[in-house]
Formats: structure tokens, C-alpha cells, sequence
């Protein structure tokens, strides 16, 4: 059932009175509170399970409200938040007084953006303030893109959730640091580098790490219980059949390169051939794997261009050692 508007106003309540709420993104399902309440802020560390030391997202309800949260807005913002707001994208700026360190990991930077989802939208609207809001599953495991995917995983742990339908985009957001001189990627999302470099006008890195913390930089996260193996694509069949003959229940992530082909394996999942689709679908997979029992899940990195970017750094992270 889709949320409505008593639902909306019944949650903006919640906010209020210092609750958690689980809102939906284009990107992700969040897990959301007062961004101006320290110690609901804190609550959404001890329901994730998160260390206290990573930054959350504030998310607000329109470009215009920026100055209201943060300090020294520089011009490549501006441009991107004209060009990218509503929508995945993720500013990382000087916190404003508005926002306690709480919700920064200490920092002295704030990450900012305007989710482009009408429940989510409306909710800010209805709240009148901003909302921190990670994604509403427990640290380092797979992201939630349904209301069922957060009910099952945090049951009473959330005081309301809001129901509005899959998540459109299914990746979280670009993050994107517009504090120094050039503009840098830290965590690739659902605004891709091409485009952005389109409105700036320069290339843009991606480095493989920073030394500004931001979310989704655990060495094992987006992770389901299965372990995850990466291959080269045309290695993916013979992979999963050598980890079957060693007793393993083998989840497949069949790359549309190999469509049809036979396959020996306790579960298969055949990847779109749109990345799109891919990213859209992608949690909603691992998810599904586990359901299923598998306990190894073997796949291939997709072309790293466009939205194949960010598939590839959640499986990267996916697979990455666990703690």
C-alpha cells in the first residue's frame, strides 16, 4: 500500500517528537530523523548498528534551502545542484550551524541533497526541516529498495515507514566534494560522471579513496551474507560450476553476454542488459540469492561507463573483505 497524505502527516509527527522514519529515495529506501536532533540522529547510528564516525546525508526539500544548512556555497555547487536537484546526487559542502555533528561524524563538512521521490518530497514539505537519512538497513549489509525490504530487516526498530513503491534508480547517490579547488567523486551513484562533467565542463577523478569520510566507504559494504566473487565475465559459468563441485550453494549473476548458456548452480539470476536495469534491480538480486540459500554468489563487473560505474563499485564493495 502507497503511502497518503495522513501517512505523510502522521510521519512528519514522528520526525517531530524525535522518532525514526523510513522514507523512500529515487535511490534507496532511508532511514530518516530531525536532522536538527542530535539524539535522534544518534538513534539511527544504534539502530544500523553504524559507527558513529560516519557522515550521514542531510536531505532537504529544494536547491534553494542549501544556505540554509551550509556555509561557503561555491559557484561548481550551484551548477550542480541547478542542473542535478531533485535528484541521486550527494553535495558534500562546510556544515552550517543548523546541523550538529551528530549527523557529520565529527566533521566539519556536510553531505547534502534533494531526493527526487514525490513521498519523500512531500514528507520534507510536511516536516518543514531537514531529514538525515542512510540508507534503512543495518551497516554494511544490502540496501533496502522496497518498504518490505526495511520491514523485514528492521521490524520495530522503525517508528513509521512510508510506502512508495520501488526504488526508481536502486543505487544511492553520487557523492561529489565541492569543498576544494576541483570538484571530486567520492562515491560513484546515480548521477553519472559523464553528465556531470557535460555541466561542469572538466573531467572529474574518482579516486579509490579520500581523506573526507563520506557513506559507502567500508571496505565490506552493500554486502549480503553470501560471499561474493568477482570474475571476468566469460569466466562466470566455469567459476560457479568449480565452487558447486566444492560443495558451495552457488548463486549465479548470469551476464547478458552469456544469455542461454548452460549453467550448474543452486540459483540464477540472468543480469539485464540494461545497466539501468541492472542498478535498478541490483540489491533487489543479492537480496533474492540469499533468500535462497546461497552462501557464494559469482558475478562480473559491468562495463565502467555511465551507471556501470556504480554497479561495479557496490559489487566491488560487495565482495570486499568482511569484517
Amino acid at each position: 500500500m502507497k503511502a497518503r497524505t495522513s501517512d505523510i502527516e502522521e510521519a512528519a509527527a514522528v520526525l517531530r517528537a524525535g522518532g525514526l522514519v523510513a522514507l523512500p529515495t529515487e535511490t534507496v529506501y532511508g532511514l530518516g530523523a530531525n536532522a536538527e536532533d542530535p539524539a535522534a540522529v544518534s538513534r539511527i547510528f544504534q539502530v544500523k548498528g553504524r559507527p558513529s564516525s560516519h557522515p550521514l546525508i542531510v536531505h532537504v526539500g529544494g536547491a534553494e534551502q542549501l544556505d540554509d544548512w551550509v556555509e561557503d556555497v561555491p559557484r561548481a555547487a550551484r551548477l550542480l545542484a541547478g542542473h542535478f536537484w531533485p535528484g541521486p546526487l550527494t553535495l558534500v559542502l562546510r556544515r552550517g550551524r543548523r546541523v550538529p555533528l551528530e549527523a557529520t561524524g565529527g566533521l566539519e563538512t556536510v553531505a547534502v541533497r534533494v531526493p527526487d521521490h514525490p513521498v519523500a518530497l512531500a514528507l520534507l514539505a510536511a516536516f518543514g526541516g531537514g531529514v538525515t537519512a542512510p540508507s534503512a538497513n543495518r551497516f554494511g549489509q544490502v540496501s533496502p529498495t522496497t518498504a518490505d525490504d526495511v520491514r523485514a530487516e528492521l521490524g520495530d526498530a522503525v517508528d513509521c515507514v512510508l510506502d512508495g513503491g520501488p526504488c526508481a534508480v536502486g543505487v544511492e547517490s553520487t557523492i561529489v566534494d565541492v569543498t576544494g579547488e576541483v570538484p571530486t567523486i567520492l562515491r560513484p551513484g546515480g548521477v553519472v560522471r559523464e553528465d556531470l562533467e557535460a555541466v561542469l565542463g572538466y573531467a572529474l577523478a574518482v579516486p579509490s579513496s579520500s581523506h573526507v569520510r563520506v557513506p559507502g566507504q567500508h571496505p565490506s559494504h552493500y554486502a549480503p551474507r553470501a560471499r561474493v566473487v568477482l570474475v571476468e565475465p566469460e569466466k562466470v559459468v566455469g567459476e560457479a560450476e568449480r565452487a558447486g563441485e566444492l560443495g558451495h550453494r552457488v548463486g549465479v549473476f548470469l551476464p547478458a553476454s552469456c544469455a542461454g548458456a548452460p549453467v550448474k548452480a543452486h540459483a540464477v539470476v540472468a543480469v539485464p542488459g540494461s545497466v539501468a536495469a541492472y542498478a535498478r534491480g541490483l540489491y533487489g538480486f543479492l537480496r533474492e540469492l540469499d533468500q535462497r540459500g546461497c552462501d557464494l554468489i559469482v558475478a562480473s563487473l559491468p562495463a565502467e561507463e555511465g551507471l556501470g560505474l556504480a554497479v561495479a563499485n557496490r559489487l566491488r564493495r560487495a565482495a570486499g573483505p568482511r569484517p
